[in-house]
């Protein structure tokens, strides 16, 4: 499986959804909570944060590849991380 890394903002209310939506998949998707993930919130990890490409929070990559940018809904959650649980290659 490949590591998810999110990008948000604290106070950032499609951050904070987008943050209940993995807590729920993770919930009910017990296999899931084993995929690495890292928070990143960017007004606090700002020279982390301008090393990848993307415009607007939340942002998810799976590895290197950028999946997501935006608001995002509980399925789109479910879906991002089934691919990284599922990607056999490794970064």
């Amino acid at each position: 499986m490949k590591p998810i890394t999110l990008f948000v903002l604290k106070y950032c209310g499609y951050c904070r959804r987008a943050l209940q939506h993995l807590e729920a998949v993770k919930a009910e998707h017990p296999e899931l909570a084993r995929v690495p993930l890292a928070v990143i919130d960017e007004a606090e990890q700002r020279e982390l944060a301008r090393q990848y490409d993307y415009y607007y929070v939340p942002t998810f990559y799976i590895g290197d590849e950028k999946v997501h940018e935006g608001p995002v809904s509980r399925e789109q959650v479910l879906g991002i991380l089934e691919r990284a649980f599922q990607d056999q290659r490794q970064d």
